[in-house]
C-alpha cells in the first residue's frame, strides 16, 4: 500500500506549488516511485481553470497523476452539505492514480479569503486518505522563537499534539527580502516599495532548534526562481514588438520605472531589468542603449503611452538592439501600466522548462534526505488505516467487480426501490425486487425512480409455486409438507432465500421493514453453515471519524461459550481481511490482562488462547478492556507488550449485551455510520438491515453481500 504525504499550506504566498515540485524532484533522485495527487484544482486566476502543479507534471514528466476535481464543484457540494460525497470523490480519484506507487504526494488548497473553508477541507482530506500532514510555510519577517507559535497553532487546527499524523514542516522563502505588508516577494515593484533585508541569515539548524515538529525543508529564497521570461511578460502585457531580439530566452528578475533624470536612472540598469520608460523619452533609451554596449544584459526595454520611437533615435539605439535586446510596447500610460504589471502570474508557465527544471533542482537540494530515505524504508512500520470514504469507496469498487444478483425481499418498500435504482446505476448489483409488479411501479413513480436496466420485478404470486417441492425435501425431517410449504413460502424473505439456495440469485438483503428474526431464521433453517464454521455470527463495521472498526458479535449469539467466541473472532479477522482492513483483533472484557477474576474474564482468556492457537497468523490478544484496545496511552500502562492494545481494529465483545449496547452507544453518542450486520459463517450471504436504515445503508449492504458471494 502506498504511503500518502500531504503538503498542507498554512497560508497564501508560502510558494506551495514550488516546494510540492522539489519535494518529487528529491523523492526522484532517491529513486521513490511517486505519483502526484491534487484532490481541487486551485488556480491563481481563479475559476475552473487547470491546476498549476498538475498541469506542469503532467506536461513535463511521466509522473502519474489525476485531473483534479473543479473549485465550483466542490463548492456547491459543501454547501449542499454533502461532505461525503466529496470524500468518496476525492477517494474515488485517488485510487485511479496511485495503484502502482510506492509514494503518493497530496498538495493541499491554500487558505484565501475566497477560500476560508481550505483548512477544514485539507483536514478532512487528510485524515479521508491516512496521509502523514507536513506543513509548508514561509518565514515572513518572524524570528525563529514566532515560527514555533505559528508552527503551534497550525499543529492546533489539525488536532493538535494528539495527531500523530502530523509529522513535519517545511518552511520556504528563508531570509527573503520583506516589504511593507511583509510578504516575500521578487522586486516587481520598486516604484512602490522597497524590499529590505537585515542581513541576519537564518539556517536549517536554527529553526530545529525552535520548531515543535521535525523541519523537513529550510529552503532560502533566491530571487532567480521566479525570473520570467521577457515573452511572458510581453505576453500579459499584449505588447507589440518592437524589437524580437532574445525575448525569448532573456528573462527579468526587477522592474524599474525610469521616469527620472538620467544621473537617477543609472543604478537601475541591472541585468534581467525590466526598464519602463515612455518612447519619447529620448535621453532614456540613449542611455539604456550606451548600458547595452557596454555589456548590461537588460531583461527588456518597455515602452508606454503608445509612442513610437523617433528614427533618429531608434538609429542611435540599433547596435544595442542588434546585441538581441527585447523592446516591446504598450499603448497604457505610465500608471495603468504599472497596475497591469503588478497583476502579472509569477508561476511557471508549462512550457518553461528551464525555469520548472531549475526550481525542482534548487528546492530539492534543501529537502532533508534522510526524510526521503524513510519514506520507502519505513514503509512497512506504517500500519494503514482505511478511512470510512476509502472504505465506502472500495465496497463499491470490489462489489461492481463481483457483477453479483441480489434479491430484496421488500420489494415494495420506497427505500429499497430508491437503493435498487442506485446499485443499478453505479453498476453494484443487479437486483431482484420481490413484489407486485404494479405495487412496485407505483412507489417507484411517487419517489421520482427510474426501473430501468440492472433491476427485475418478480412476482411472487407468479413464481411461488416453483419452491414447493425443493422447501419439502429440505424440511421434510421437520414435518414440512406442501400445504405449509406454501403457507411459508407466502412470506417473501422465505421465498428469497429458496431464490439463494436454488442459486438463482447471489445474497439477499431484507430487514428494512422485517425484525432480524424475521430475516435471519430462514436462512438458517435452509442455507445453513458454510463448510468449517459451526455457528453463525456477524458484525458491524463502525465508521468511525478518522478509520473503520469491526464489531462482533452484535446480533447473533446471546452468550458465545469460549471455543464460540474463539470462531466468532477468526471468522470477524477473516472479514476484516476481505474488506481491506488490516486485523489487529482485541477479546474485550472489563479487565486487561490478569487484572481481574471471575467467570467471564476467563471466558474470554480462554477464547483468546484457542483463537491464537487455531490462527496463529493472526494478531489476537486479551482480554483488554476497551479504552486499552484503542487508546495508546492507555495501552502502555496497561498492556505494554501487547501488539493490538492501542490500535485493535477488530473488536470481539463477550456476549450479545455487551456487543449491542456498546454498538449502539457508540453509533448514537458519537453520530456514525455503521453498516450491518453482516452475516459470518453462512453457506451463501445473506444480511440484515435496521428497520431505520437509510437509502445509503441499504445501498452498502447489497454492495456487502455482493462481495461476500464472490468470496464464497
Amino acid at each position: 500500500m502506498a504511503r500518502t504525504i500531504m503538503l498542507i499550506p498554512t497560508g497564501s504566498n508560502v510558494g506551495l506549488t514550488g516546494v510540492s515540485l522539489g519535494v518529487i524532484r528529491a523523492m526522484e533522485r532517491q529513486g521513490v516511485k511517486i505519483s502526484l495527487f491534487k484532490p481541487v484544482a486551485q488556480p491563481a486566476s481563479g475559476g475552473d481553470r487547470p491546476d498549476q502543479t498538475t498541469t506542469l507534471i503532467q506536461s513535463n514528466t511521466s509522473i502519474p497523476t489525476n485531473k483534479p476535481l473543479k473549485m465550483s464543484h466542490v463548492e456547491k457540494l459543501l454547501g449542499l452539505n454533502q461532505q461525503d460525497v466529496l470524500m468518496e470523490e476525492v477517494i474515488a480519484l485517488y485510487a485511479e492514480g496511485s495503484k502502482e506507487s510506492e509514494v503518493v504526494l497530496v498538495e493541499g488548497i491554500v487558505p484565501t479569503a475566497n477560500y476560508s473553508f481550505a483548512n477544514e477541507l485539507n483536514f478532512n482530506i487528510a485524515k479521508t486518505l491516512g496521509a502523514e500532514i507536513i506543513f509548508v510555510m514561509s518565514m515572513g519577517s518572524d524570528t525563529p522563537d514566532q515560527l514555533k507559535e505559528r508552527v503551534e497553532i497550525a499543529r492546533s487546527n489539525f488536532g493538535g499534539i494528539k495527531n500523530d499524523k502530523i509529522t513535519g514542516v517545511i518552511v520556504n522563502k528563508v531570509n527573503a527580502p520583506i516589504d511593507a505588508q511583509t510578504l516575500a516577494r521578487p522586486d516587481v515593484v520598486e516604484i512602490y516599495h522597497t524590499p529590505k533585508y537585515d542581513g541576519k541569515k537564518i539556517e536549517i539548524d536554527d529553526l530545529r532548534k525552535y520548531s515543535p515538529l521535525p523541519v523537513l525543508g529550510c529552503i532560502p529564497w533566491n530571487i532567480d526562481l521566479t525570473a520570467c521570461r521577457t515573452i511572458d511578460m510581453a505576453n500579459h502585457l499584449a505588447a507589440k514588438i518592437v524589437n524580437e531580439g532574445e525575448i525569448k530566452q532573456r528573462r527579468i528578475k526587477h522592474v524599474s520605472f525610469c521616469s527620472r533624470s538620467v544621473p537617477n536612472i543609472i543604478s537601475h540598469l541591472r541585468p534581467n531589468a525590466l526598464l519602463v520608460t515612455s518612447a519619447d523619452r529620448a535621453d532614456v533609451l540613449a542611455t539604456i542603449a550606451l548600458s547595452v554596449m557596454n555589456g548590461t544584459e537588460i531583461g527588456g526595454v518597455l515602452l508606454t503611452g503608445g509612442y513610437e520611437i523617433e528614427p533618429q533615435v531608434a538609429q542611435l539605439c540599433q547596435q544595442a538592439f542588434e546585441t538581441g535586446l527585447p523592446v516591446f510596447s504598450v499603448d497604457t500610460n505610465t500608471f495603468q501600466t504599472s497596475i497591469n504589471l503588478q497583476r502579472f502570474n509569477l508561476e511557471i508557465p508549462v512550457d518553461d522548462k528551464e525555469r520548472l527544471d531549475s526550481t525542482q533542482n534548487y528546492v530539492a537540494d534543501y529537502i532533508d534526505s534522510n526524510w526521503i530515505k524513510s519514506l520507502t524504508t519505513e514503509l512497512s512500520l506504517h500500519q494503514s488505516r482505511m478511512s470510512p470514504p476509502a472504505f465506502r469507496y472500495q465496497l463499491t469498487e470490489l462489489a461492481r467487480k463481483a457483477e453479483k444478483t441480489i434479491v430484496l425481499p421488500e420489494g415494495d418498500e420506497p427505500r429499497t426501490i430508491k437503493a435498487a435504482a442506485i446499485c443499478a446505476e453505479r453498476g453494484i448489483a443487479r437486483c431482484v425486487l420481490l413484489g407486485n409488479p404494479d405495487e412496485i411501479k407505483r412507489v417507484a413513480k411517487s419517489q421520482g425512480v427510474n426501473l430501468g436496466e440492472g433491476i427485475d420485478i418478480l412476482d411472487p404470486e407468479v413464481v411461488r409455486e416453483n419452491y414447493v417441492p425443493r422447501l419439502v425435501e429440505l424440511r421434510k425431517n421437520k414435518g414440512m409438507t406442501d400445504i405449509l410449504a406454501r403457507e411459508q413460502l407466502a412470506d417473501n424473505v422465505v421465498l428469497g432465500t429458496m431464490m439463494l439456495e436454488r442459486s438463482e440469485v447471489d445474497g439477499l438483503v431484507s430487514g428494512a421493514v422485517h425484525t432480524t428474526a424475521n430475516t435471519i431464521r430462514p436462512p438458517l433453517q435452509l442455507i445453513k453453515t458454510a463448510p468449517g464454521s459451526s455457528l453463525v455470527s456477524s458484525v458491524f463495521f463502525m465508521l468511525m471519524p478518522e478509520q473503520v472498526y469491526i464489531y462482533g458479535d452484535c446480533a447473533i449469539n446471546p452468550d458465545p461459550n469460549a471455543q464460540e467466541l474463539a470462531e466468532i473472532a477468526i471468522q470477524s479477522a477473516d472479514t476484516a481481511i476481505a474488506f481491506g482492513i488490516e486485523p489487529r483483533v482485541a477479546m474485550i472484557s472489563y479487565s486487561t490482562g490478569n487484572s481481574g477474576q471471575g467467570a467471564d474474564v476467563e471466558k474470554v482468556k480462554e477464547a483468546t488462547k484457542i483463537a491464537q492457537e487455531k490462527r496463529p497468523d493472526l494478531l489476537i490478544d486479551g482480554p483488554l478492556q476497551y479504552d486499552a484496545a484503542v487508546m495508546p496511552d492507555v495501552a502502555k500502562s496497561k498492556a505494554p507488550n501487547s501488539k493490538v492494545a492501542g490500535q485493535a481494529t477488530v473488536f470481539i465483545f463477550p456476549d450479545l449485551n455487551t456487543g449491542n449496547t456498546t454498538y449502539k452507544a457508540v453509533q448514537r453518542s458519537a453520530d456514525l455510520i455503521s453498516i450491518g450486520p453482516m452475516l459470518q459463517g453462512m453457506r451463501k450471504p445473506v444480511n440484515d438491515l435496521s428497520r431505520g436504515a437509510l437509502v445509503d445503508d441499504i445501498v452498502y449492504t447489497v454492495a456487502l453481500t455482493a462481495i461476500q458471494a464472490t468470496q464464497q
